[in-house]
């Protein structure tokens, strides 16, 4: 697995417990949904992601460039 297919399971386990949280504790939760919405955004505009840092320090490997 690659730091990229990494940090989109992350993301995408992280909203379905934000969202399952939401539902059966407290709507607060989407807040967490929010921030990692804004988060990915964010990552997207300056290519820098805190969990890629993490992902990588676990020892993922990033994907080679396409030439």
């Amino acid at each position: 697995m690659t730091i990229n297919e990494g940090l989109r399971l992350m993301a995408g386990v992280f909203i379905l417990i934000s969202i399952l949280l939401a539902h059966f504790v407290n709507p607060a939760w989407l807040l967490f949904t929010g921030f990692i919405a804004l988060n990915l955004i964010q990552s997207a505009f300056t290519k820098w992601c805190p969990a890629m840092v993490m992902l990588k320090k676990i020892g993922l490997k990033q994907e080679k460039p396409v030439n």
